[in-house]
């Protein structure tokens, strides 16, 4: 297990010890978070860089667009990295997409960055996945870094349009690893001094992990963010790209629905409009289809996500996607054709 350097956090009355309980408990040297090294400066890591450092850490940012951290240096105020040495903290922010196909998913270049935070890195720092990953990766990467530093998985929710409302401060769900990787974890996004892991959050200085109870008598510098901890680092996993694949479901049945309206010469702005009046009914626009690279790239890392069962439902929605798009491109056409045919007919006199 990895090495728990978390001097404020000590066992009170622990009821079973495993393996990773003694070296925690043997371990006690604490983490103070300071120096954090921001590892992906695009749309999501750029904001993630700017939070940072508007919060007081000694921010610094990686990317391999040269471009990318000269952007950031201007308009976030973080340093550039030159090695990945020395770092209490990892945010790791980077795409898992494929470089040639923005909509099926890849984490090879993830893992060659946890390859060179693993190799300069020191032991007990903390490594925070944002970025969108399949299920079973965390404890991939732990591996890498040989159990020796702290592994924490908070997929990123931001969306830049509402960046007041729902930036980078928003809540969001955090795993761990093992249990020292959650509480390091804990204390450096929302710097309470307990953490309850079955899904709520205790203000009253003790620390309820899996039934045991833990003590800490401060809190050091945090991101301020507030978090809901799971007890399984693959539900964080699967917490992100389920959210987009239920998203995806939502457009992908009123495209359904717009599509059923046209084949029934029904209104279905006027039917959309009635079914909302609904209080637990929000039908969506489907507007022109599901679009970016995020829905489509989840829901496919979802839809892999399980050996033993195939979710039918998705790819039933994947089908109604591509059957929408294609009956808007031939009405769009239609459209186009019509009024070039009315632009060469002569006016009616």
């Amino acid at each position: 297990m990895c090495l728990n350097t978390l001097s404020s956090l000590t066992f009170s009355q622990p009821t079973t010890k495993s393996i990773g309980d003694e070296i925690c408990t043997k371990n006690n040297i604490n983490t103070q978070f300071n120096k954090v090294l921001i590892i992906g400066l695009g749309q999501l890591g750029l904001p993630v860089a700017r939070y940072v450092n508007e919060r007081g850490f000694d921010t610094y940012g990686y990317d391999i667009s040269n471009k990318a951290i000269d952007r950031a240096e201007k308009t976030t105020g973080v340093k550039k990295a030159i090695n990945f040495g020395e770092f209490d903290a990892y945010i790791i922010c980077v795409s898992t997409h494929k470089p040639d196909d923005i909509f099926s998913p890849q984490i090879d270049g993830l893992l060659s960055i946890v390859e060179k935070i693993s190799k300069e890195a020191k032991s007990g720092a903390l490594v925070s996945i944002e970025s969108t990953i399949p299920k079973g990766t965390s404890k991939k990467v732990f591996d890498i870094l040989e159990h020796r530093m702290h592994v924490v998985h908070a997929p990123h929710r931001w969306y830049s349009l509402e960046e007041k409302e729902h930036g980078v401060n928003q809540l969001r769900v955090i795993g761990g690893v093992c249990e020292c990787c959650i509480k390091a974890g804990m204390q450096f996004y929302k710097g309470v001094d307990s953490v309850n892991v079955n899904g709520s959050v205790n203000v009253n200085g003790s620390v309820n992990v899996n039934g045991q109870s833990y003590s800490s008598p401060y809190s050091t510098k945090s991101l301020g963010i507030p978090m809901h901890p799971v007890t399984n680092i693959e539900i964080a996993e699967i917490t992100k790209i389920a959210e987009n694949a239920h998203r995806y479901l939502q457009i992908a049945f009123a495209e359904d629905l717009y599509l059923y309206c046209q084949a029934n010469n029904l209104n279905f702005p006027e039917l959309r409009d009635a079914l909302n009046t609904k209080w637990n009914v929000e039908i969506l626009e489907p507007r022109e289809g599901i679009g970016g690279h995020c829905l489509p790239k989840d829901t496919k890392m979802f839809l892999q996500s399980s050996n033993r069962r195939q979710n039918k439902i998705l790819k039933a929605a994947m089908d109604v996607d591509q059957e929408y798009k294609r009956f808007r491109a031939k009405l769009e056409k239609q459209i186009k054709s019509a009024n070039i045919e009315r632009v060469r007919s002569p006016k009616s006199q």
